[in-house]
C-alpha cells in the first residue's frame, strides 16, 4: 500500500464523472484507491497482479502532474513505461525567473513542448512548478535532456537540433514511437 498526496483542484480528474476515471483506474491497474477529497492524500493498495499494482501509484501522481487519465494510464502499456518529474523550481530563485523558465520550456504558444513530444514520442506536460513525462525510458531521458538544456540557458534552436539527433538516434536503433506508431517522419 502507497500514499500519494495530489494537488486539490485535480481530485476531480482522478474521481472523474460518477467516479469513472477512478474505477477504470481501480479495474486496469488492479488496485484499489481510498482518496480523501479534503486532503488530496490517496491511498494506493493492490488487490490483484502487483506488476500491474506497481503502476497505479505511478498513474495517480502523473493526473496529479496534470495529465489526462487516459496519457497517464498509458503507463500500463507495457512494463517499460515510465513516468518522471522535474521540479522546474529547484532551478529558480524566485517567482519571475519561474514564469520564465516555464515560458521557455513550453515555447511561444506551446511549440517547445509539442515539439518534445513529437521529437520523443513522450507525454510532456507543464503543471504548477513541475515537468512531467510518460514514456519509454529512451524517450523520457531525451525530454529531460532537453529540459535540462532549456534550464541551464541553452538557445531553443540547439535544443530543437538536440531533439532532432535524438529522434534520428532512436529510429535507427529501431526504436518505434509510441505516439505515432508507423510513423514514417
Amino acid at each position: 500500500m502507497q500514499h500519494v498526496k495530489i494537488p486539490q483542484d485535480r481530485i476531480g480528474v482522478l474521481i472523474g464523472e460518477g467516479g469513472e476515471t477512478m474505477l477504470e483506474i481501480e479495474d486496469r491497474a488492479e488496485v484499489r484507491l481510498d482518496i480523501d477529497s479534503e486532503n488530496g492524500s490517496v491511498r494506493v493498495e493492490q488487490v490483484g497482479d502487483p506488476v500491474l499494482g506497481l503502476k497505479g501509484p505511478d498513474i495517480v501522481k502523473a493526473i496529479g502532474r496534470g495529465f489526462a487519465p487516459e496519457e497517464a494510464l498509458r503507463l500500463l502499456e507495457d512494463d517499460m513505461m515510465m513516468f518522471d518529474v522535474i521540479d522546474i523550481d529547484a532551478a529558480t530563485r524566485n517567482e519571475s525567473e519561474m514564469r520564465r523558465q516555464k515560458g521557455r520550456l513550453i515555447g511561444e504558444g506551446g511549440r517547445t513542448r509539442e515539439l518534445m513530444e513529437d521529437l520523443t514520442g513522450a507525454d510532456v506536460v507543464i503543471y504548477g512548478s513541475t515537468l512531467g513525462m510518460i514514456g519509454r525510458p529512451e524517450e523520457v531521458d531525451a525530454v529531460r535532456r532537453a529540459a535540462e538544456m532549456l534550464l541551464d540557458g541553452a538557445p531553443h534552436g540547439r535544443v530543437y537540433s538536440f531533439l532532432e539527433e535524438k529522434r534520428q538516434e532512436l529510429k535507427q536503433r529501431g526504436l518505434e514511437y509510441h505516439r505515432f506508431p508507423g510513423s514514417q517522419s
